[in-house]
């Protein structure tokens, strides 16, 4: 075969191979999406490691390397839905017949190109690299027809394209433009009431980056001890709230590594200290969590509980889940007890305890900002099977409490199928008197009509949580 060129002239010398320059950041995010798509892995639990990993096996991998792969791991997962559709159009089949590491890929490159500051010629170059070292030279040239379609427009503009008019299509405008599925947009606008401006507040909130919120636990440590950290900041809410403003590392913290303090949300904290402070008639010794996993609601309520001499079962169903409220609770004063138990078939007799909380389990939905691969996880269906399950453990939550004492119903969302439907649906099985929550959440704006309290995250800087407070009449 001959090795003169085809069109003649002088034959162009072919450049040599270049080794793909390793990107430990994106590597990192690469790695991490990864396992979030093919293990159901959550972000929270799987980039910590890889992060360690990073910084050993790269000198020189520091604090802002580990933010930047955070960020694009936290930012490509919340903004999923919307560079779907971006990268759907710009490509030639449908989104499935993309194999999935590649998708990852061009994930990570539309993030840099339309949510962050990187210039576009930076974020392609980058982001091929990336996918010569994880796809190969064939896949990475894909990568880079596609990426460059994406940086021809910006953010705004792609969604003018992909997105339908507001009057036209409200509900898919909104998951498009805050990319969120249109299920999820649905259900948090009728727990919201209606109205365009609060939707697309909470539906931006979800999409930000929370607060790291901390809980200084009565009787071993204090908001001042937590307070003498750098960049932290008193809680909004919560007396033992203390927030670090720059999102740092609650590992470093003395307290929390020692487990005098933790790590809680303060909506967490606040329904705990709502149940607490609940005016109840007669004795006031003996609390129960029902769903205690993984500890942080039953770690402060033991630790109220110790103020008042009185005692708390902490009842987890999983093993696993119980050995993490066992850690939890080492330590805390007062008497506190864990037991493997199925809060629907009670270890305890009827009328036993004075206090129940029970969070249940849930989608989920309250809680997107800080797990954003649940919104795409999760489906309309889910709901059916958390039903039977809450109504369940609201029923024995109920049975386990003595006349006159006080029960806490609480999920981490907002979907009313979840809330208000659920409470609703016992009290026509069970007696209870449906007591007012807002006045023990002090200081709380914006909690609406009640009885029940529902927390959100554009309007209190907390988890969407819902609480309802019942207490037994004394005639039962």
């Amino acid at each position: 075969m001959s090795d003169q060129p085809r069109r003649g002239g002088a034959r162009r010398p072919h450049k040599p191979y270049r080794r793909p320059r390793r990107d430990p950041a994106r590597i990192a995010a690469f790695e991490a999406l990864r396992a979030v798509d093919e293990r159901d892995a959550y972000a929270n639990l799987v980039l910590p490691p890889l992060l360690r990993k990073a910084r050993e096996d790269n000198e020189g991998f520091d604090d802002r390397d580990a933010a930047f792969a955070t960020e694009l791991v936290y930012g490509t997962l919340r903004r999923q839905g919307t560079y779907d559709a971006v990268i759907a159009a710009c490509v030639d089949r449908p989104l499935r017949e993309v194999d999935p590491p590649v998708l990852d890929v061009l994930s990570l490159g539309a993030h840099q190109l339309l949510g962050t500051r990187i210039p576009g010629h930076a974020a392609v170059s980058a982001t091929v690299e990336l996918a010569r070292c994880v796809l190969g030279d064939g896949r990475a040239r894909f990568v880079n027809a596609v990426l460059r379609r994406i940086a021809a427009y910006d953010l705004d503009e792609w969604l003018e394209r992909i997105a339908p008019p507001y009057d036209k299509d409200p509900e898919e405008h909104l998951a498009l433009v805050h990319s969120h599925p249109r299920w999820v947009v649905s259900a948090l606008w009728d727990a919201l009431g209606g109205g365009r401006a609060g939707i697309e507040e909470l539906l931006e909130a979800d999409n930000s980056r929370p607060e790291v919120t901390l809980v200084a636990r009565p009787g071993r440590s204090t908001p001042e001890e937590l307070l003498t950290e750098r960049d932290a900041e008193p809680g909004r809410w919560s007396p033992f709230a203390v927030r670090l403003s720059e999102g740092g590392d609650p590992g470093n913290v003395p307290a929390v590594a020692e487990g005098r303090a933790g790590v809680q949300d303060e909506g967490s904290q606040l329904v705990a200290l709502a149940l607490a402070n609940a005016p109840l008639t007669g004795p006031d010794a003996r609390w129960l969590d029902g769903c205690a996993g993984p500890g942080g609601k039953a770690a402060l309520l033991a630790a109220l509980a110790a103020e008042r001499g009185a005692a708390l079962i902490a009842s987890e169903r999983q093993p696993h889940r119980a050995g993490l409220v066992e850690r939890a609770l080492a330590g805390a004063p007062g008497r506190h007890q864990v037991i493997t138990a199925d809060g629907t078939r009670p270890a305890w007799r009827p009328a036993t305890f004075d206090r129940v909380l029970v969070d249940v389990p849930c989608t989920g939905l309250g809680a997107l900002r800080r797990r954003p691969e649940a919104r795409w996880r999760r489906r309309p269906e889910d709901l059916e099977g958390f039903a039977p399950l809450q109504r369940a453990l609201l029923v024995q939550a109920l049975r386990a409490v003595r006349p006159g004492g006080v029960v806490g119903y609480a999920t981490c969302s907002p979907h009313l199928a979840e809330t208000r439907a659920v409470v609703r649906d016992v009290l026509r099985e069970e007696p209870a008197e449906w007591i007012d929550a807002r006045p023990l959440l002090p200081g709380v704006p914006d909690l609406g009509e009640g009885p029940d309290v529902q927390l959100w995250p554009h309007l209190h800087g907390t988890d969407a949580m819902y609480l309802a407070l019942l207490r037994r009449p004394l005639d039962t």
